[in-house]
């Protein structure tokens, strides 16, 4: 009855959802339940509530590693997987970073210089420290 899908099938919408629920799931563990929303709030494409009461997390879901200057200052968390691993970072802290290091190379690049964008599309050598904090 139940018959598993391959993520590299999905189109990009159901891929969203997918990572969504992932992402949730991992968050559940921890107290969070989410809440999709159905436009980007502040830039989060969903909140996470915690059992608490009083903790809430805008995320922005991403398939990968990145940064983006509309988000900066918004306080936002990007959510991504990569193999096994879920990942949850604050996006400022990661701009901070390639924005005071000349050896990663970041800041002098077009996509982040012209369009206000980079993203890896695997987690570079550098960046496994910085991670390692945010990785559920």
């Amino acid at each position: 009855m139940f018959q598993q899908v391959a993520y590299c099938g999905l189109n990009a919408r159901q891929k969203e959802n997918y990572n969504f629920q992932k992402i949730a799931a991992r968050l559940a563990d921890f107290g969070f339940n989410c809440l999709r929303l159905t436009d980007d709030w502040q830039g989060a494409d969903f909140i996470a509530c915690h059992i608490d009461g009083e903790t809430f997390l805008k995320v922005q879901l991403k398939p990968r590693l990145a940064i983006d200057k509309k988000y900066i200052g918004k306080e936002l968390l990007i959510a991504f997987l990569e193999d096994e691993n879920c990942y949850i970072y604050k996006h400022d802290a990661l701009v901070y970073l390639v924005e005071n290091s000349d050896s990663i190379g970041v800041k002098s690049s077009i996509s982040w210089h012209e369009r206000g964008i980079y993203n890896w599309p695997r987690i570079p050598k550098w960046a496994v420290e910085f991670l390692s904090e945010y990785k559920i």
